[in-house]
């Protein structure tokens, strides 16, 4: 049927007027603001709301990000075992020092046991502990003139030791001294004459690897700097290089002398020899 404007009785806009309120007008603008409102998760056929681009390039704390942060010591620790063993035997050494008394009355079976657990700390430091966590080696060379003198060897500066290997065997090396020493003086304000030979061959044991160890960080801190400063004025310097099991490539350097080392180890066999005697005295007399 065609449209004729003649048939009707009244003009187009005339049959609009009323029907479009202020409330519509309203409606409708509300309705376009929403269709255009970012926080609208249904808005112009986005599934979602929207973040900014700092959020999406976060990293998620509770996440892999976190798992070094989070991680305890001995899961950061490269030789957890080798660092294990190292604050093992110290510990149970002092322990079983001050709490064996509370257990068992014998003073032999006390000496011995705290000797054995000594000699492992010694053993475990001298040739484990030291060359694993943080790449670093000592002992006694005696030449065929007879000459002695003591040898500090460390790994070549390329192959750095792990962080929290060094840190805690650096702590070890000089917090167990302090605690030998402070029995010592708590012995001899006791009185306790006895046992003083026993935390005297703690300490010879335990200062001996302090002062080893640190003189061996320090000649090799020195190897290098003497290198650098060949490079730089083309200046030779004697290195030996040794072979390890470890490490392939090792800067070493041989200090020769009687010195401090040499005359604690001396004491240390002396005072070892005498308690050992007293021991078997007391056990078969």
């Amino acid at each position: 049927m065609a449209y004729n404007p003649q048939s009707s009785s009244t003009p187009l806009l005339g049959q609009l007027d009323g029907q479009i309120s202020a409330d519509d007008e309203s409606a409708a603008e509300q309705g376009r603001s929403r269709a255009y409102d970012p926080s609208n998760s249904q808005s112009a056929g986005v599934s979602g709301s929207m973040q900014p681009p700092a959020a999406r390039g976060s990293v998620n704390v509770n996440g892999a990000g976190s798992a070094d942060a989070n991680a305890s010591i001995w899961q950061q620790s490269a030789h957890p075992v080798a660092l294990f063993c190292l604050f093992f035997f110290r510990s149970a050494a002092i322990a079983t020092y001050l709490l064996c008394g509370f257990f068992v009355s014998s003073y032999v079976f006390s000496t011995v046991l705290v000797v054995v657990l000594l000699a492992l700390d010694f053993w475990t430091v001298r040739n484990v502990s030291g060359r694993v966590l943080v790449g670093l080696r000592f002992w006694n060379q005696v030449d065929e003139d007879g000459t002695s003198f003591w040898v500090f060897e460390s790994r070549s500066p390329d192959q750095p030791a792990n962080a929290v290997d060094a840190k805690m065997f650096w702590i070890a090396m000089y917090t167990f001294p302090l605690a030998w020493v402070l029995l010592l003086f708590v012995g001899i304000l006791k009185f306790n004459i006895s046992f003083l030979p026993i935390v005297m061959l703690a300490l010879v044991f335990n200062v001996t690897n302090t002062v080893g160890y640190t003189y061996a960080v320090r000649t090799r801190s020195l190897s290098v700097r003497r290198v650098a400063q060949a490079r730089n004025d083309t200046e030779g310097v004697a290195i030996t290089l040794l072979q390890d099991r470890d490490a392939k490539r090792k800067w070493a350097t041989g200090m020769a002398a009687q010195g401090m080392l040499g005359q604690v180890g001396g004491f240390g066999g002396s005072l070892v020899s005498g308690l050992a005697g007293q021991a078997f005295s007391r056990f078969f007399g």
